[in-house]
């Protein structure tokens, strides 16, 4: 359980076309963690907080969860 977790994950599915659907999809916090579990990667949703750098790009997200993770 480690920001590098999310990395991977999110580096996954920036090269799987399907994953990056069902991330985009997701419009919770818990779904976003059960989809990267799915695909091995396990992390606290503190992890996706500042003062951890954003490991996504609101691209890759649902606006929803863009506007909670990627605040400046």
């Amino acid at each position: 359980m480690a920001v590098s977790d999310i990395k991977t994950f999110s580096d996954k599915a920036r090269s799987d076309a399907a994953l990056a659907e069902q991330l985009k999809a997701c419009m919770k916090i818990k779904e976003l963690r059960a989809l990267a579990a799915e695909h091995g990667c396990a992390f606290i949703e503190d992890e996706l907080y500042p003062p951890n750098e954003a490991q996504f790009t609101a691209d890759q997200l649902s606006e929803r969860l863009a506007k909670a993770l990627l605040r400046n």
